[in-house]
This record gives structure tokens, C-alpha cells and sequence, in this order.
């Protein structure tokens, strides 16, 4: 786990290296609206919660950037409350001028869990490490006001209670700005 995480952080550092002049770094704020499903693709009731954080967009060709984000944001569902530090690693193509097209995995490392009917901290009943892919699109005005849209699909178990394993979901919306 280490060794990929090292080469991941390698990899965006010589991007970043080879493309520093054409670097737009930015931030984004938005909501979650976010689930928890089990393996009987059961959903729990939705909670909504903030997201925000940093990002840097590496222009790789006309058409086609590699993002890298660090988000703060807020999961779960409606009984258990979950914060992670997510870290997706976003490609985007740019269909025409400002309007992309985004995907890409994330892992996400847990940072508090919370039973929000008794504010227990339930932290051990779920895994540090969460995996998923992203799906949007966004939208980049030329003052570099932006706007983006992303579902999230939880690919890892986050945590098996009972025999029945459950992964986060969530829809997240954002506005933003890159500083140019």
C-alpha cells in the first residue's frame, strides 16, 4: 500500500514538475449527498454534508488535464455521520472549450465516524482505507470560476457488521476558483 502510494505521489510530482507553468491550482467547495449500501444493495437514508478542499489542474494536452484534489468531506448516511480526507486523482477531457468530462479513482482515509442518535464515536467499526472511482462533469468560465458535478461509487468495503458489508455512495456538487 505504501509503495503504491509513493509512486502515485512521484508520478503527480513530475507532472507537476514537467507542466509548473501551465498549472492551475484552485479550491472548490460543495454538498454530498451521500448513502452507505450493503451487499443487498440496500441504501440507507441519504445525509447531506459538506465537502471542500484543494486542487491542481496539469494541462497534459489541449483536451485532456490530470487533476489531483485533497478534499475534506463529510459521507455516510443518515445514522452514522463519516469524515474522510479524500484524495481523487481525476482525469478530464475536455469535450469543448470549459465543459469536461471527469473520472478517476480516489481512496479516502477516515478521519471520525460518529452514531449521530447517541454522538458515539464508532470509528472502529469501519475500515481507515476507502476506495472508489468518480464520474462528472464540469464546467470552467474564463475568470476561472468553476462548477462540477461527480457520483462516487464506493469500490471497498468500509466496514462488515454481521456478515454484511456495506461501501460508501455519494453525489457531490462544487463551485470553485483557480487561481491563475
Amino acid at each position: 500500500m505504501r509503495k503504491r502510494l509513493f509512486i502515485t505521489a512521484f508520478t503527480v510530482i513530475g507532472l507537476i514538475t514537467m507542466n509548473a507553468q501551465e498549472l492551475k491550482f484552485g479550491a472548490k467547495a460543495g454538498l454530498n449527498f451521500a448513502t452507505i449500501t450493503n451487499d443487498a444493495e440496500n441504501e440507507l437514508d441519504i445525509t447531506t454534508d459538506i465537502v471542500f478542499g484543494l486542487l491542481v489542474e496539469v494541462p497534459i494536452s489541449e483536451k485532456i488535464s490530470f487533476q489531483p484534489e485533497l478534499m475534506y468531506s463529510g459521507q455516510g448516511s443518515s445514522s452514522a455521520i463519516l469524515t474522510y480526507l479524500n484524495v481523487p486523482l481525476i482525469g478530464k477531457y475536455y469535450v469543448v472549450k470549459g465543459l469536461s468530462l471527469e473520472v478517476g479513482p480516489q481512496i479516502g482515509f477516515l478521519l471520525s465516524a460518529e452514531d449521530t442518535d447517541t454522538d458515539a464515536d464508532i470509528k472502529d467499526v469501519f475500515t481507515n482505507v476507502d476506495l472508489s472511482m468518480n464520474l462528472g462533469v464540469g464546467y470552467t468560465l474564463n475568470n476561472g470560476l468553476f462548477f462540477n458535478a461527480r457520483y462516487n461509487l464506493g469500490l471497498s468495503d468500509i466496514s462488515t457488521v454481521d456478515g454484511i458489508t456495506t461501501k460508501n455512495r455519494f453525489l457531490q456538487v462544487a463551485v470553485g476558483y483557480f487561481f491563475f
